[in-house]
């Protein structure tokens, strides 16, 4: 890979969100044509049963043609989201002072976040499909 190859993947800009397990890549690179772009990379942590770890990321590509009608649907969204239910965290688990306590039963948490008993699960994932 040349220095051009290297120069087009050079990070301009960059922003880190933590959120628990997720975190938020916001970078800024540069095209060919040395033009700016904007990529978003969502980066969540997964835990095997053998106690290693792994990530899955996904990534979107965000062109300045595109900024206005994003930044316009993304703020619509967001703002439809809080004036329906608020800016108050609703799910237990993203409280800061959450504790597990479940009496010794078995417990899944789902991509939603909400506490099931294993013993009666049925949900399927079916994002490793």
């Amino acid at each position: 890979m040349g220095t051009h190859d290297m120069m087009e993947k050079e990070e301009i800009f960059s922003k880190v969100l933590r959120a628990g397990r997720r975190t938020y890549f916001f970078d800024v690179r540069a095209t060919k044509a040395e033009d700016y772009y904007l990529t978003i990379t969502e980066s969540k942590k997964f835990t095997n049963d053998d106690g290693s770890f792994h990530y899955k990321k996904h990534k979107i590509y965000i062109y300045k043609e595109d900024f206005a009608e994003f930044r316009e649907i993304l703020s619509e969204m967001t703002n439809y989201i809080i004036d329906q239910k608020g800016d108050e965290v609703i799910s237990e688990r993203h409280q800061k002072d959450f504790k597990k306590e479940y009496d010794g039963e078995d417990f899944i948490t789902t991509e939603a976040n909400e506490v099931k008993s294993t013993e009666s699960f049925t949900d399927i994932d079916f994002d490793d499909i």
